[in-house]
């Protein structure tokens, strides 16, 4: 069974930076997550995250080009640790709960960035560009999560998978921030709510996946009949 479990600008305050032994790329990424607990995500400028990484201008642009290019490769260096622990003991398991293991996977790592995820909802709710950008970002990196729960993620149906598990997990991220719970009950439920849906809203799609199928080989025998009855017409022609 899976784990059930006016504009001002933002300040770096004098929270410590992050530990200095970390690269300049992960010390970026570190300071930025630690401003977005703090402030917006649309009031956090770049000299702000690069006081709080202890790193030049220059520096933090041959690392990144913006914010939300910090953002993605946060969710990157994620997704990667994500695969590097998946449960080879999962294997046996159904579809859904080796999905639903590693989602929860996704938020054990996420827990101490609880309160940057919960300020960038509240930033995505009111920012619609930064939620269509905040999407794209998260479909492609839930389409590594179904590839690792064994879950065709390619073609034009996996994309729909996809988006569709971006908008799931986004459901549950809701209640996640909320929970304070040391077993995430509330999370726990919440997920495997979301997952039931999901199941039946890809039984549906491989049915409808189905129908073009269906009516190619039915247009096919269709045009084998009218071919059929074209000859036995020219035969009773020639006699």
């Amino acid at each position: 069974m899976a784990r059930r479990a006016k504009r001002t600008p933002a300040r770096a305050t004098s929270r410590p930076a992050p530990a200095s032994d970390a690269t300049p790329r992960q010390r970026i990424i570190d300071a930025f997550l630690g401003l977005l607990g703090e402030h917006s995500f649309e009031r956090i400028g770049l000299a702000d995250i690069a006081t709080r990484a202890g790193v030049s201008l220059s520096e933090l642009r041959g690392e990144f080009g913006s914010s939300l290019a910090i953002l993605s490769g946060h969710i990157k260096e994620l997704d990667r640790q994500v695969l590097a622990g998946i449960d080879p003991d999962m294997v046996e398991e159904s579809p859904r709960e080796r999905l639903f293991d590693v989602l929860m996977r996704r938020l054990e790592l996420l827990a101490p960035h609880k309160e940057a995820v919960r300020s960038l909802l509240r930033s995505a709710r009111r920012d619609p560009p930064l939620a269509f950008a905040l999407n794209g970002l998260a479909v492609r990196s839930q389409q590594w999560m179904l590839t690792a729960a064994g879950i065709g993620a390619s073609g034009p149906k996996g994309m729909i998978r996809a988006q569709g598990l971006a908008l799931l997990y986004a459901n549950v991220l809701r209640t996640w921030v909320d929970d304070d719970d040391e077993g995430l009950a509330r999370t726990l439920a919440a997920l495997d709510r979301e997952l039931a849906r999901g199941q039946r809203f890809v039984g549906l799609l491989d049915e409808l996946c189905r129908i073009p199928e269906r009516a190619c080989r039915l247009t096919r025998r269709s045009r084998r009949r009218r071919r059929d009855d074209d000859d036995e017409r020219e035969e009773r022609v020639a006699m």
